[in-house]
């Protein structure tokens, strides 16, 4: 039963300190796979702000074991007014998995207008579709 209570707590205290480093960052992202409803480890993900016609790269990423990046936002920048982009390139972790896909990647294009501390960017993916939502 004591092992039972220590990986619990474990799980719980791995799962505040994601939350506590989410909380932190002011963007984070979740890739989720719906095929197995599963969390999707090892995706490649990169922000991108808007500058005129142009894109500029600010940070990269990979999901870690829950499917997540606590802190895609640069660490020393704050998150300012704009447009921004998040790419998950799903093409690239369905071909690790050997799984065909339709979607080589998905990039999220959304807006920054400064009314919320932090964002949350939740990708739901299949070989063949996604869905994804402003979460928080």
């Amino acid at each position: 039963m004591n092992m039972l209570k220590t990986l619990f707590a474990g799980a719980v205290l791995t799962s505040l300190s994601s939350l506590a480093l989410a909380a932190g960052n002011p963007l984070s992202v979740h890739v989720l796979n719906l095929q197995d409803g599963l969390p999707s480890p090892e995706v490649s993900v990169t922000l991108e702000k808007q500058d005129g016609k142009n894109w500029n790269m600010l940070n990269s990423g990979e999901t870690n074991e829950q499917g997540r990046i606590t802190a895609l936002y640069p660490a020393d920048k704050a998150l300012e007014k704009g447009t921004y982009r998040v790419t998950f390139k799903t093409g690239e972790w369905f071909k690790k998995h050997a799984t065909a896909s339709f979607f080589p990647e998905v990039p999220v294009i959304f807006e920054v207008d400064g009314t919320v501390p932090h964002y949350h960017i939740p990708l739901l993916l299949s070989p063949y579709g996604f869905s994804t939502y402003r979460g928080n």
